[in-house]
Order: C-alpha cells, then sequence, then structure tokens
C-alpha cells in the first residue's frame, strides 16, 4: 500500500463532493430559466445530484468489472444514510417528518428496496432488471413531477432562496450554468475514476474483498453530500429537508444508481452470497424501521438517533469481523439478524401504536 493509493482515495472523494454541488447548483438555474418551477427541480435535479457521486463511482466501478464496489456503493450508502446520517442528524436536534413521507416516499423506499432484493435473489442483476430499475426512478420522477402542481408556492419561494435562482438571468447565464454543468460532470468522471482506483489498491493491500471496501470506505466518502445536507439543514433549523434528502436519496440509488450499473456492465452486476445473506437485510431492515420510528409523532428524537448511530457502529463492526476472518462474524451477523433487529422493529412497532392510539383519543 502506498501513499498514492490515499492520495486517490482523498482527491477521488473531494472531487465528487464538488462536482456534486457545481452539478446541482447549474442544473437548477438552467432548468428555472426554461421555466421549470423550482419545486420540481429539486424534486428532480437536486434529488439525483445527492446521488450522483453513487453514481459515478458505481457506473465506473461496473465499467471495470468490479461489481462488488457497484453494489456494496449503494447498499452501504443506504445503510449509512439512515443510520449514521440520519442518526448524527438527529443528535443534533429533533428531526420533524413530514406526513407525505411516512403515507408515500417511506414506503416507495420499503418497496424499491425489496424489489431490488428480489431481482438480485438469482445472483445477478442483468440488463433487463436494470431496466426495470430504470423504469422505476422514472415513474417515480414522473409521479412526482404531477404531485409537485399541487403544492403551494411556498416551498417555490424557499428553494429560490437557498439556490440563488432570479426572476432575470443575466447575460450568458445560460451558457454559464451549462458550463457548470460540464464541470460538475467532469469533476464526477475523475473524481470516480479517483476513488475506485484508489479502492481496489486499499482492498488488494489490505486483502480486504472489494464488497467490504464498497460497504465502508467507497459508501461513507458517496454519502458525504446528504451527511453536509442533512446537518446543514438542521442547523438552519430547516429539519423536514434533512429526512427528506435521505429517503430521496435512497430511492434514486437504488433505482437508478444500480439500474444505471445494471444496463453497462454487459455480464450484469454479480451479487455476493455474503451481500444476499446479511447486507440485503440489513438494508431492508433499516428501511422498515423508519416507519415505526417516523409514526412516533412524527419526528425522530435524539434517543431515536442515537440507537440508528448505535445500529451504524455495530453493522461496521461486523463488516470488520467479517473482513479479519474471525469465526466470531458469523455468530455475531446471526445474532444481529435474528435477535437484535427483529426485537427492535417490536419495540418500536408498540411505541408507534400507542403513539397512534392516543392520537385517536385526543
Amino acid at each position: 500500500m502506498t501513499l498514492l493509493t490515499f492520495v486517490y482515495l482523498i482527491a477521488g472523494l473531494v472531487l465528487l463532493v464538488a462536482g456534486a454541488e457545481v452539478l446541482v447548483r447549474g442544473a437548477a438555474k438552467l432548468a428555472a430559466q426554461f421555466g421549470i418551477p423550482p419545486l420540481i427541480i429539486g424534486l428532480t435535479v437536486v434529488a439525483f445530484g445527492t446521488s450522483a457521486p453513487e453514481t459515478a463511482v458505481s457506473v465506473q466501478a461496473a465499467l471495470g468489472g468490479n461489481g462488488d464496489i457497484a453494489v456494496g456503493n449503494v447498499l452501504g450508502s443506504n445503510i449509512a444514510n439512515v443510520l449514521l446520517v440520519l442518526g448524527l442528524s438527529a443528535l443534533v436536534a429533533p428531526l420533524v417528518v413530514s406526513r407525505q413521507l411516512i403515507r408515500l416516499d417511506v414506503p416507495i423506499m420499503i418497496g424499491a428496496s425489496l424489489l431490488t432484493f428480489a431481482l438480485a435473489w438469482d445472483g445477478s442483476l442483468s440488463r433487463l432488471d436494470g431496466s426495470l430499475l430504470i423504469v422505476g426512478i422514472l415513474a417515480y420522477t414522473a409521479f412526482l413531477i404531477i404531485g409537485s402542481r399541487k403544492e403551494k408556492t411556498a416551498e417555490d419561494d424557499e428553494f429560490t432562496k437557498e439556490y440563488g435562482l432570479q426572476q432575470t438571468p443575466k447575460r450568458y447565464a445560460g451558457l454559464i450554468n451549462l458550463g457548470l454543468i460540464v464541470l460538475g460532470l467532469v469533476l464526477l468522471v475523475v473524481g470516480s475514476n479517483f476513488l475506485v482506483e484508489g479502492a481496489v489498491s486499499l482492498a488488494r493491500a489490505l486483502g480486504l474483498s472489494e464488497l467490504v471496501i464498497g460497504l465502508t470506505v467507497i459508501a461513507v466518502g458517496t454519502s458525504l453530500p446528504e451527511l453536509a445536507t442533512s446537518i446543514i439543514a438542521v442547523a438552519k433549523g430547516e429539519r423536514d429537508i434533512a429526512v427528506g434528502n435521505i429517503v430521496g436519496s435512497n430511492i434514486f440509488n437504488l433505482l437508478l444508481v444500480l439500474g444505471l450499473a445494471s444496463l453497462v456492465s454487459t455480464p450484469g452486476l454479480s451479487i455476493s452470497p455474503n451481500a444476499l445473506a446479511f447486507d440485503f437485510p440489513v438494508m431492508i431492515a433499516v428501511a422498515v424501521a423508519c416507519l415505526p420510528i417516523f409514526f412516533t409523532g412524527y419526528r425522530i428524537n435524539r434517543w431515536e438517533g442515537l440507537l440508528f448511530f448505535a445500529y451504524y457502529l455495530a453493522y461496521t463492526f461486523y463488516l470488520a469481523l467479517f473482513a479479519s476472518g474471525r469465526s466470531f462474524a458469523q455468530t455475531f451477523g446471526e445474532a444481529m439478524l435474528g435477535y437484535v433487529l427483529p426485537l427492535t422493529a417490536v419495540t418500536l412497532l408498540v411505541i408507534a401504536g400507542r403513539s397512534w392510539h392516543r392520537k385517536r383519543l385526543a
């Protein structure tokens, strides 16, 4: 393992975060110039922008024949988004959860997780599977656009303030915004190349599998935009944005990122047995756990954020045991899936049921 490996990793992460930021701002302003409402831009362009690092890395990994990195990146990012990002955000301040998330977006996230798991059950995600996932994200985006027309203009004003959109664009603004989009794409491509190259070198040097590297180093790295967005949103008092950002990003990761990665890979993406046996179930359990937690007063309290964060530490601990070849890893993993997660789910369901019952009596 050389110094160049760490240079690749750090440079890749920096370029990915910078590229995503530049791409989102350029695309949002350019779309606004064509008369597209800011709310629709936020639901589509910005949602894709926060998933741009995952997209760039997974597609690049798939093109290079590193399918485990592509899959591990998405699974690890979705797990990190909920357990790590929401957990830390809730520790900063309790998060507000909108009713739309509970009634629509979280069930869609759970459905997308189950659909992806079902498609991967045969050990691979073929181009046909990828096409189905792409159709899913197109349908979801179309549904958002149609539904957004019924929303009030208050959210438009909030988005306009956030991204600095102007009623009268400056001269040559279109060319400038187009240039920002091109620059953002270039940064994403170069950054993904560096990150994948560094990750593969690190995996080989440490004797780790590409799946473990994808689930940890790359997953956390590509989740940095979501982490930064959520923490900043909480600091500004916009706590509902923090939650919506995570749920939307997870949906895009599953349907768009894995869909594109499957399409560009000629033999399809191979799914390791360990991912099917452990990482997919953990991702689904994390998605399902959002419902009862979100039901408890339509907020994520600090103790629930601490629970999320503790689970992420336990998940990372399992990956460390698995990577080191410790025999205790299997026992620990079975205990997590067979006892701890079900017990937590039952506890959260009871809390959610009591909360719902109190609201009916009120």
